[in-house]
Order: C-alpha cells, then sequence, then structure tokens
C-alpha cells in the first residue's frame, strides 16, 4: 500500500468515527420530534433507497443473497439493534447508551465460538471480564436508577449487532454476496421490520420541522450512507486490528459530544467503567487479528 492510500484510509476513519459519534446526539434531539420506532424506520429505509441507488450507479447485481439469512441478519443488525437503541435514548443519555452499545465486539465473542467454531483464547476472555466489571460500573446495579430500562435496553442492542456481525460473517463464508448488495437487502428487511413496528406501537405523530428533517437527512445520508462508505474503504486498506480498535473511538467522542452539546456529564464511577470497558474492548478486538487480516 502507498503512503498515500493509507493517508486517505486513515483520513476516511477519523471522519467515520466523529460521523457516527456525533448521530448518537443526533439520534437523541430528533426524540423532541418524533417517536423513536418512526425515526428509526424513516432513517434506514431511506438509507436502503440510497444503497441501492448505489449499486445501481455503480453497476451491480440487485439479485438479493439468499433471503432467510439476509432477513435474520436484517432483524439483528438493523431492526433490533436501531430499534432498541433508539429506544433506549428515550431516558438514556446519548454517551451512556452510545457506550453500551459499542460493547458488540465482547457479545460477539462467545457468539462466533457456538455459531462459528472460532474458540476464545485467554486473552478474549479477559477480555470479557474486565468489560463486565465496567458494565457494573456504569450500570451501578447497587442504585435505583430510573435508567434500568435505557440501560438494558443498549445492552440487548448490543447483542442484536454482535449477532447480527456473527451472522454476517456466516453469510461471507457460505454464499460471498458483494458487502454493499447484502448491506443493502439486509437494510431494507430490517427498515420494513421497524415500519411495521412503528404501525403497531402508539407513538407521538412526527412534528416535521426544520431540525427533524435536518436530522434525519444527518442520519440518512451520513451516518447510514457516507460513513458506511468510508469505513468499507477502511477495512479494504487498513489492518482488521487498526479499523477495530480505532472504531472504539466512537463512543469516546460520543460521550465527550454528549458532555458539550446536551450537558450530560459523566459520574467518576461512568469515568471508571469506560476506562474497564475500553481496555476489554482492546484486548476482545486484538486478539489475532493480525492472524486473520483477510477475515470481515
Amino acid at each position: 500500500m502507498t503512503l498515500s492510500h493509507r493517508r486517505g484510509a486513515l483520513a476516511a476513519l477519523t471522519v467515520t468515527i466523529l460521523i457516527w459519534a456525533y448521530s448518537w446526539v443526533v439520534m437523541k434531539q430528533v426524540l423532541a420530534y418524533a417517536g423513536p420506532f418512526h425515526f428509526a424506520a424513516l432513517r434506514y429505509l431511506l438509507g436502503a433507497a440510497v444503497l441501492f441507488a448505489a449499486l445501481l450507479l455503480t453497476r451491480q447485481s440487485l439479485q438479493p443473497p439468499p433471503f432467510l439469512p439476509t432477513l435474520l441478519i436484517g432483524l439483528c443488525q438493523t431492526a433490533a439493534f436501531q430499534g432498541l437503541e433508539q429506544w433506549a435514548l428515550l431516558d438514556g443519555g446519548a454517551g451512556h447508551v452510545a457506550l453500551l452499545a459499542y460493547t458488540m465486539p465482547f457479545w460477539a465473542v462467545p457468539l462466533a465460538w457456538l455459531m462459528l467454531g472460532d474458540r476464545p483464547t485467554a486473552r478474549h476472555w479477559a477480555g470479557i471480564g474486565l468489560a463486565a466489571i465496567g458494565l457494573t460500573c456504569i450500570i451501578e446495579p447497587w442504585h435505583d436508577l430510573g435508567s434500568t430500562l435505557s440501560t438494558t435496553l443498549a445492552i440487548s442492542g448490543g447483542f442484536a449487532w454482535a449477532a447480527g456481525t456473527v451472522l454476517s460473517k456466516r453469510m461471507f463464508r457460505r454464499h460471498s454476496p458483494s458487502v454493499l448488495n447484502l448491506t443493502a437487502w439486509q437494510m431494507l428487511l430490517g427498515g420494513m421490520t421497524l415500519g411495521l413496528l412503528a404501525l403497531a406501537v402508539p407513538e407521538r405523530a412526527i412534528e416535521w420541522n426544520l431540525a427533524f428533517v435536518a436530522g434525519l437527512a444527518y442520519s440518512v445520508v451520513l451516518a447510514s450512507s457516507l460513513a458506511w462508505w468510508l469505513w468499507s474503504i477502511v477495512l479494504q486498506r487498513l489492518p482488521t486490528t487498526v479499523a477495530s480498535v480505532s472504531s472504539l473511538g466512537v463512543p469516546i467522542v460520543s460521550v465527550l459530544l454528549a458532555w458539550m452539546i446536551l450537558h450530560e456529564q459523566p459520574s467518576m464511577m461512568e469515568m471508571a467503567g469506560i476506562v474497564f470497558v475500553l481496555l476489554g474492548l482492546l484486548a476482545v478486538s486484538g486478539v489475532g487479528a493480525r492472524r486473520r487480516t483477510g477475515e470481515s
């Protein structure tokens, strides 16, 4: 890889982290104008439309991947993950929810063992233990917190994301679809599920104003489309270890942005929890990645 290609990949990684980190603040702000499921459905149905347009522009096949595996990925990675996280933001802070969502890597470790036969190493288990200590500090179960539901939803969303990630790996191993094609189809199926959920669950009507439209546009065009494209560049040009570990900057930047913009100041116990979770995620994400650079 040339130096210019590496610099371009690092620039793409930086922009991706900033876009995704700020998207948690946007997701929190738009709840003043819409219910969580209506917003999530709109975001991902429109995001899928953008990805299908990208397939047409790049002259790639529109033929769907195997239906059942794609549906399962869409249910986990889009419908459950995004629906639960958006719901969690009703009562939870943006930084707090983002941090719990990004515990996904250590949920993926036991799931990959069960579903793919990827046996965890001692360092994997050490990472899970550190992250568990961090989660305990963040949740503070010895307090009667009003955010218990939000915390449970956020962690469940991270678990759903992990399941979608492992299912995607299995799909690539068995059927080798194009990344853009699989992402577009699973996002469409997940977005349709969110749409049905939005119709079934009583929610406040959408307040169509400039703030809501701007938040929706940011989520669709930048967080769901541009950032995904930049992330694909990162995965192509940088080692898996560098990409996966660097992505942990998203929840940290989210915490800082939520502090600055939404005035969500983390407590000392939450800060300690952040440190433990990051140590755990670094351990999980970095193990064996250099030996499996070709995996995604």
